[in-house]
């Protein structure tokens, strides 16, 4: 079991994906705070067993991990007052921007900080997440982020800049999928099945697509080609793709993600 006290600030779908994976992992010293919701904590609190307090900030000397999963927008001013009473608890923040240069700036010197970067599969324990490590993080410190990451999914640790530019791709990422896939939905149900079958069809489809690109050596292109033979009805829908500039449009896509997280920083 894992003893360590851990203080979540922010009480939101992804504070609450990231509750429910501490829990499975055996973290059981939870306290869950946010800036006055008191419904939303009484929620939290009975959906997963774990205790909250409308005061986070006078529990902060008790706790080893400090968690703030608020929108950034939140960020200077939840850092101001925990530079008040932080005493070199590892902070891990999981908002877009708000990078580990961003909160050691804001943060009282030596503080030990980490950038984390889920999905929204966090929710299901499937995330990809992306993380970046302060000056002041010491192995024992990337031991617990990676426990912590472990119990939502699979993770990467990589630089601030390499994060800067892979969270539209790992973070953004699964709503351009989404948008693949309420088309296929509504072209399956066409054939007159309902809505929840052309769900299932399309859901198993991705997932077993995204399993091929999992385990087997093949790059996308090789797995593509499995699928379309020359001259056959995959072929002539990859020629669609091709007509309306496909990979163009998925580059610009990338490129506007970016430069609206440029906007925030």
């Amino acid at each position: 079991m894992a003893d360590e006290k851990i203080l979540i600030v922010g009480a939101g779908r992804m504070a609450q994906a990231i509750i429910k994976g501490l829990k499975q992992a055996g973290f059981t010293n939870v306290l869950v705070g946010n800036n006055g919701n008191v419904e939303r904590l009484e929620e939290v609190e009975s959906r997963f067993g774990v205790n909250s307090t409308e005061q986070w900030q006078n529990h902060v000397s008790d706790q080893n991990i400090i968690i703030l999963a608020m929108p950034p927008e939140a960020h200077d001013e939840v850092l101001a007052e925990l530079s008040e009473v932080v005493e070199k608890q590892l902070i891990l923040t999981v908002a877009a921007g708000i990078d580990v240069s961003y909160m050691q700036e804001r943060l009282p010197e030596g503080t030990p900080v980490s950038w984390l970067m889920p999905n929204t599969a966090a929710a299901k324990g499937q995330s990809m997440t992306l993380f970046a490590l302060g000056e002041h993080v010491n192995d024992q410190h990337e031991y617990y982020i990676e426990k912590i990451l472990f119990s939502i999914g699979q993770f990467k640790k990589l630089t601030e800049t390499q994060m800067h530019a892979l969270t539209p791709i790992t973070g953004s990422g699964p709503a351009f999928i989404y948008r693949m896939a309420d088309n296929l939905i509504k072209e399956a149900q066409k054939s007159g099945i309902s809505e929840v079958t052309a769900k299932q069809l399309i859901a198993q489809m991705i997932k077993g697509s995204a399993e091929m690109l999992t385990s087997d050596l093949k790059c996308p292109q090789d797995l593509m080609d499995e699928v379309a033979s020359p001259g056959g009805v995959t072929e002539r829908g990859l020629q669609v793709f091709e007509k309306y500039h496909f990979d163009e449009m998925m580059r610009e896509v990338i490129e506007a993600c970016l430069e609206r997280a440029e906007l925030d920083e």
